[in-house]
């Protein structure tokens, strides 16, 4: 028999994290209740993007004399992707400030807008994640949950988050380019590909080279196809590759999604929007590890954001992540 410390203890906690991630100044703490409480956080932060996850800590409880929880279920109004669930373990936070999971029940099931977690042991208080994962379906649309618990007493409770908007938004992540073969960006299939591999050369946007010259700062590039041919020095450019993007370097822009580190800076649909690429160059050169770049595709209909995650000079590579944004 699986048992936690008291509802009013748990709930405590639960509430304190909620305001510690809140920006509503006037949240307090609820006062205890002779029935059954819920609550609920948001826990996933930064734009909530297709085949992402929006993750969720959902808190439940009872006094002891009330009875015992026995299921918990969630409602979306747009259906998740398959790799949607509700944890049928709970968590709690230990003294070192470790999640420590407790099974609860079974597995979650997903029927339709609904996912549902069946408890399985005596329990009053639990901490359960629900993680949504966004479909094509909800893209440029706004998503909202209801949770809801039950008890043995017959006692229902639900609790309300959202809307939240889903991106527009694209991303791919560390897709690798080198000077020797993975050469070809394509914004509009978000993949790198080879110079061995056949590649329509119209979806080439970008290439990426490594030179050195005695007298001038080169290294690590990317050039578009239709660039001046200084600029692509020995390259030798695939027929019918024309494509002629605008960059715009950004040297401090570390998105946190994309980058995978604490930056606490995310790049979101507005943005694409507000970039300005008239007159901007066709090339970037010296690029360094952890810069940006915004592209904005030749024919207009792509705006995207590159990441510069590993800049490597011994094997004159690179890693890159990518952001992109339908214009049309």
């Amino acid at each position: 028999m699986t048992k936690f410390k008291s509802y009013i203890s748990f709930f405590a906690g639960a509430v304190l994290l909620l305001s510690a991630c809140s920006k509503n100044d006037d949240y307090a703490v609820p006062s205890p209740k002779d029935q059954l409480q819920n609550d609920c956080i948001k826990r996933s932060l930064g734009p909530n993007l297709v085949n992402g996850n929006i993750e969720f800590a959902y808190a439940m409880a009872l006094p002891k004399t009330k009875g015992k929880l026995v299921s918990a279920q969630v409602e979306a109004t747009i259906p998740g992707a398959a790799g949607t669930y509700l944890e049928n373990r709970s968590f709690y936070t230990n003294s070192s400030g470790t999640d420590i999971p407790v099974k609860i029940g079974d597995p979650s099931i997903n029927n339709g807008n609904n996912t549902t977690t069946n408890f399985t042991v005596d329990t009053n208080a639990a901490t359960l994640r629900y993680f949504y994962q966004v479909p094509e379906e909800a893209r440029g649309k706004k998503v909202s949950f209801t949770f809801t618990a039950k008890s043995s007493d017959g006692e229902t409770v639900t609790y309300k988050m959202g809307p939240y908007n889903v991106s527009k938004m694209d991303m791919a992540l560390d897709l690798g380019v080198n000077d020797g073969d993975s050469t070809y960006i394509s914004i509009a299939d978000m993949k790198v590909y080879k110079k061995s591999q056949t590649v329509d050369p119209a979806k080439i946007d970008l290439i990426y080279m490594f030179r050195t010259f005695p007298n001038v700062t080169f290294k690590h590039a990317l050039v578009a196809p239709a660039a001046p041919k200084e600029y692509l020095t020995d390259f030798v450019v695939p027929a019918g590759a024309t494509n002629d993007v605008r960059l715009v370097k950004a040297y401090n822009l570390r998105d946190q999604q994309l980058a995978r580190m604490q930056y606490g800076v995310f790049i979101d649909d507005p943005d694409f929007q507000a970039q300005d690429f008239s007159n901007m160059p066709d090339f970037f050169l010296n690029i360094k590890q952890e810069a940006g770049t915004w592209v904005e595709t030749a024919d207009g209909k792509y705006r995207a954001y590159i990441y510069f995650n590993v800049v490597d000079d011994t094997k004159k590579r690179m890693t890159i992540s990518i952001k992109r944004y339908a214009m049309k």
